[in-house]
């Protein structure tokens, strides 16, 4: 067997998430046809990061395992030949038969974009998160540094999220403001279900102005999801990179998205 890996890009919008469902299509499930239209045997993708319903992707990572060998050009130009329009395999390369797209990861990275003005952009409708209300970004950028470091991020997980634990490690985040667009860039050795979309709906929370900057510091010390603020869409979402160790010689950061 040969394990390959290969770099994903993907615009959520139309899919229930990266995960494999019967009642509606997904990126997972889609690719594998692909792929195992390619490889003249099924096939099974594992990637670095599961995103929900309406998530997009630009550096997504999986790996598979092939009977018999197929050069690159098979999966670059046939896989995308393919692929609908919404989901293109960015790279492609054998890998060591210890790598493994998830748990080989040592850190994952999430963009979050709102779109923050008076009307909505319909061109933009299913890729950034549209907040009418003024928000202000430098108290969401003050509110957001609380996040760095290791903490128990009970009050910021979905409800039915299966992770063995809550305590995740938050390396670096960032709120910055271009023009009517709000930029949210978080980077963390793992995250919960939900996380991102919850961190992000506390700090638009925080920006209106209807909570304290503190409020981050008491959720985080109340460890309970009840006390938190709205999730927030999955539309704004991006998931934009993934770290892996050295040895295995993969560079998984996609392309910085920005909307102007």
């Amino acid at each position: 067997m040969i394990r390959i890996a290969l770099g994903i890009e993907y615009d959520g919008s139309r899919y229930c998430g990266w995960q494999r469902q019967q009642h509606s299509p997904s990126v997972q499930e889609t690719l594998e046809k692909v792929l195992s239209g390619i490889a003249d045997h099924p096939v099974t993708v594992t990637c670095a990061g599961r995103t929900d319903t309406g998530v997009h992707a630009v550096a997504q990572v999986v790996h598979f395992d092939l009977q018999s060998t197929r050069p690159e050009r098979a999966w670059l130009l046939g896989g995308n030949t393919r692929l609908p329009d919404d989901v293109s395999i960015v790279w492609a390369r054998p890998v060591a038969d210890d790598f493994h797209a998830r748990f080989s990861a040592v850190s994952r990275s999430y963009r979050y974009i709102i779109l923050n003005r008076s009307t909505p952009r319909a061109v933009l409708a299913k890729r950034v998160t549209w907040i009418y209300h003024p928000l202000d970004s430098e108290r969401m950028a003050m509110a957001a540094r609380l996040l760095l470091g290791q903490h128990d991020f009970s009050s910021f997980r979905a409800a039915g999220c299966q992770a063995k634990s809550p305590v995740k490690t938050v390396e670096s985040i960032a709120v910055s403001r271009s023009g009517d667009f709000i930029y949210l860039d978080i980077r963390a050795n793992a995250f919960l279900h939900h996380m991102v979309r919850n961190i992000a709906g506390v700090l638009i929370e925080i920006g209106k102005g209807e909570r304290p900057v503190e409020w981050v510091a008491e959720l985080l010390t109340l460890r309970d999801r009840k006390s938190g603020g709205v999730t927030a869409p999955p539309h704004g979402l991006y998931f934009t990179g993934v770290g892996y160790p050295d040895r295995f010689g993969i560079d998984a950061v996609g392309p910085t998205v920005v909307y102007g």
